[in-house]
């Protein structure tokens, strides 16, 4: 049989995050990205959501490793869960391999973990597979793509990006090698779809930049920067523009102090002197000396800003002589927890700048004519899009048909699908491989499934019901009469008759429950079960947990 290329997407289809890729050609294996995703509103209690990789430990013998496209949640987020599972090699650039290193330590795994630290324009050789790195520009540094080169041809994987032509770091992307690949001949060419609904370009982060210049300048107040822990050369402008203004700065909260201090020992972010000060220093300075960089811009309630606003931080109360910049946009499904946070901050008096049109915050990705200048250099014979949700995938799809692909050339994938390329076409089989989403809560990973969900949110919507009833263990008969207890339901002193309605049916539905050896316990539990669940729906249109407990006294 003629060798060929499957291409399995594990993840970040259909879906913002938990970005995972597998490729497979000859029995052997490579993986990008091991990305996480936030739990949705429905997921009570979960920490985050992970790709399911069973297909990966089945076949663990086989991966030659694990690259990674740059430092995201959504890219390595769930890097310590798998790694639990799965030890592999990890090949990555500088700063990414440090915020990996910093994730490992948390879970005692960076001594077992082999991080092989990558520069842009290298390439590695991973069995039959040679990972090529090339520099992209994104919301932070030392972001890659992959052309990945195999013995059926190269396929280029972008992850996320954009084009900048004047990067803070000064490194635009290189669009030279991507046009070189291009003329040599491109497979595939999977791209990044998050922002293919805008037109045009999307801006240059030194646009920022200036926004804080203008902002920082004639202001009188304390200002507080909001902004991703991640964005090293957003955070770095904040740096300069108070330094330019003389303030110092200092760094609040734990992410945010963990990514400065690695991206400053690897030399991403460049201090200008005497400039960052502790939290504890810059308290004692005048308030139009000082300048805050906080985690928060989520709205997120463990961050420093949300502790701030809500009065909880041990260190700063936020007042009517503060400037708060949202340097930020609300990722889909944040937009309400951001909301509540900056209307606690205009309640607590301080000046709160969040508007999007003043430029203060600019995306990490390409919007529709930068997709075009890469689907132009690369020329693809086969084109997935990757990273975003089903309009965006649909609408990108559209994209590269109007610059004249072929219609069977374009394959619209869902987590799951096997993707396999031969020497003459493409063909996708749907859902061959396991990728549904594992939950995280606490330190438990993949225990809580859908029935534990649906528990939770009966519980969180309806409450829950216990009916306690002792009988005797020899023979049977009811001993009292049940006791009800209730929590989220109803308040018990407030709903007598109810409660002792309750009791009725409770004892009604344990009468006709006997048998010849006294009662059936499953059974008994089960007719209490229905009979007080019918009884309540119908008297309060509610449907609480049910839970009977039988006591044999």
């Amino acid at each position: 049989m003629a060798e060929q290329l499957k291409i399995i997407p594990l993840g970040g289809l259909d879906e913002i995050g938990k970005n995972m890729t597998v490729y497979e050609c000859g029995g052997e294996i490579v993986v990008v990205d091991c990305g996480m995703a936030f739990p949705d509103e429905s997921m009570y209690g979960i920490d985050c959501v992970i790709p399911d990789v069973s297909y990966l430990i089945r076949n663990k013998k086989r991966i030659r490793g694990l690259f990674i496209t740059h430092g995201h949640e959504d890219h390595i987020g769930a890097i310590p869960y798998v790694l639990k599972q799965i030890n592999m090699p990890i090949y990555c650039t500088r700063l990414t391999a440090g915020l990996i290193r910093l994730k490992l330590e948390e879970h005692a795994l960076a001594k077992t973990t082999k991080i092989v630290t990558v520069e842009s324009g290298m390439t590695v050789k991973a069995g039959k597979f040679s990972v090529e790195f090339i520099h992209v520009n994104h919301s932070i540094a030392d972001s890659v793509a992959f052309a990945i080169h195999t013995p059926l041809g190269t396929v280029v994987h972008t992850g996320d990006f954009k084009i900048d032509s004047t990067p803070i770091d000064g490194e635009v992307i290189d669009l030279a090698r991507f046009g070189a690949l291009g003329k040599e001949g491109v497979l595939a060419l999977l791209a990044d779809s998050t922002n293919v609904e805008r037109p045009g370009y999307t801006m240059s982060e030194r646009m920022v930049g200036k926004t804080f210049d203008r902002l920082f300048a004639p202001c009188r107040q304390r200002i507080i920067v909001t902004t991703f822990a991640s964005n090293v050369h957003r955070i770095q402008q904040v740096i300069d523009a108070a330094a330019a203004c003389g303030r110092k700065v200092a760094v609040s909260g734990r992410s945010m102090e963990n990514v400065t201090k690695v991206a400053s020992e690897l030399g991403y972010m460049k201090f200008p002197k005497n400039t960052v000060v502790d939290l504890n220093k810059l308290k004692t300075l005048p308030l139009d000396k000082q300048v805050i960089v906080t985690t928060g811009s989520q709205g997120e309630e463990m961050s420093a800003l949300y502790r701030m606003a809500f009065s909880q931080h041990k260190q700063i109360e936020i007042g009517p002589g503060d400037k708060v910049i949202i340097s930020a946009s609300a990722i889909p499904g944040n937009e309400n927890t951001v909301s509540r946070v900056i209307n606690e901050l205009f309640r607590k008096g301080a000046d709160v700048v969040y508007d999007r049109a003043d430029m203060l915050h600019v995306s990490g990705h390409a919007c529709q004519e930068e997709l075009k200048i890469i689907h132009a250099l690369v020329k693809p014979k086969y084109f997935i899009p990757v990273h975003g949700e089903q309009r965006m995938l649909q609408l990108h799809k559209d994209l590269a048909l109007s610059m004249g692909m072929d219609r069977k050339n374009v394959a619209i994938c869902e987590n799951g699908d096997v993707i396999e390329i031969g020497a003459r076409a493409m063909k996708v089989l749907p859902g061959a491989v396991d990728a549904g989403d594992v939950l995280v809560d606490g330190s438990g990973v993949g225990d809580v499934g859908a029935v534990v969900l649906r528990d939770r949110r009966l519980l969180a919507e309806d409450g829950m019901v216990i009916a306690v009833l002792p009988i005797s263990a020899q023979s049977g008969e009811m001993l009292s009469e049940p006791e009800i207890v209730t929590r989220g339901f109803v308040y018990v002193k407030d709903s007598v008759e109810l409660i002792e309605q309750l009791k009725t049916v409770t004892m009604n539905a344990a009468q006709t429950v006997k048998g010849r050896r006294g009662r059936d316990m499953s059974e008994l539990r089960g007719a209490i079960k229905s009979a007080i669940s019918s009884y309540l729906f119908k008297s309060t249109k509610r449907s609480p947990m049910v839970i009977p407990v039988i006591m044999r006294l």
